[in-house]
């Protein structure tokens, strides 16, 4: 018989290869998929990953690497804290969500004043508006013991309903002749979330999410709070020893990623979306989760996981736009990054060997 076992300490070096060898295998199997679906595989991969960097139009597209990797890489680094103490937050896509409800029913109440306090504002309602959504999983789990995973992927389907009841009818443009949405929030002065560097994409949510990624480090790698959330994720049993307090753990991890998934949200609705609409979420909180592993959990690596997995909307965008590939077919490439990585940790951590059936 063939039987797992757990390696006494896994390769470094493999630990720090295997993602950029996941997103090489990743790239083959998206090219035997798009040939499956009569597309030039050659020219999809390209056009994915090589033509908003080098391309004819990079020029227009390296401005949107940015934008679209700072909510990653914020709702990532949030992701990230939890997953190393073994707090399993699913649910980021509803923080966000409810993070740019949060932040811009603020603005929209307060239209149309001119102030310069409202950005402010907005901005930190949005990180309330996270932060409350993920406590809802946390308090169940300290007092009750549910599990977190379940309860926060559900109450992302709840952030969804109330999202569509907004665009519908609460923070409906009253000027919008019936169509559902709010006022488009980046053509309100003080409410906007402007281009602070002409040419780059760079707005508030990119030095968010840089400021972010600074903060992440020093908390992991010169926190006593950081060296808790490490020692319970690898012996959970010592942490206790240690003093470590789980439930408040829980409570600062958890909180941590709903403040910084509603700040993503609320950058994400004064910026490049503009409005609360129906569609307003387009997964950034699931494929977050991809960035956090990529990225090995370290916010350096999250920065650059974020930017790869950025490159795959840009040009996953490009792609559904000249080569008709199908969106669909470019969240399974995304997905197909993640079920590789994960393959390649079981071979990282584990090796196979060959036992007989008495000793398995």
């Amino acid at each position: 018989m063939i039987a797992f076992v757990k390696r006494p300490e896994p390769s470094r070096l493999w630990t720090l290869a295997t993602p950029l060898l996941a997103v090489i295998v990743t790239m083959i199997m998206g090219a035997i998929l798009f040939a499956a679906l009569d597309k030039n595989a050659l020219v999809a991969i390209r056009t994915i990953f090589w033509d908003p960097l080098f391309g004819e139009f990079a020029f227009y597209y390296r401005e949107q690497l940015l934008i679209k990797a700072a909510p990653l890489v914020l709702i990532a680094l949030g992701l990230s804290l939890g997953f190393k103490a073994g707090i399993w937050n699913i649910g980021a896509e509803g923080q966000y969500i409810m993070g740019a409800l949060a932040g811009a029913s603020v603005g929209l109440a307060l239209y149309p004043m001119d102030a310069w306090f409202i950005f402010p504002l907005m901005v930190i309602a949005g990180a309330l508006g996270g932060w409350a959504w993920a406590m809802i999983p946390a308090i169940l789990k300290t007092r009750f013991n549910t599990n977190e995973i379940l309860v926060s992927l559900m109450l992302v389907y709840v952030a969804e309903q109330l999202l569509a009841s907004a665009a519908l009818s609460w923070l409906r443009n009253p000027e919008g002749n019936g169509f559902p949405g709010s006022r488009n929030l980046s053509r309100i002065e003080w409410m906007s979330n402007p281009e602070l560097i002409p040419g780059t994409g760079a707005h508030w949510g990119v030095v968010a999410a840089f400021g972010a990624v600074v903060a992440a480090y020093v908390l992991i790698n010169k926190h006593m709070l950081g060296f808790h959330i490490r020692l319970t994720g690898e012996s959970p049993r010592a942490a206790g020893f240690a003093g470590v307090k789980a439930k408040r753990l829980v409570i600062f991890c958890l909180g941590t990623a709903g403040a910084l998934a509603g700040l993503a949200g609320l950058f994400e609705v004064t910026g490049p979306a503009g409005q609360i609409s129906i569609d307003f979420n387009v997964g950034y909180g699931f494929t977050a989760i991809i960035v956090a592993f990529l990225g090995r959990l370290h916010p350096v690596g999250i920065l650059l996981a974020g930017l790869l997995l950025a490159l795959t909307y840009i040009g996953g965008e490009a792609a559904q736009s000249t080569l008709g590939l199908p969106a669909a077919a470019i969240q399974v490439l995304q997905g197909m990054l993640l079920m590789t990585l994960l393959a390649m940790d079981i071979f990282i951590n584990y090796r196979l060997v060959r036992t007989n059936r008495e000793a398995a």
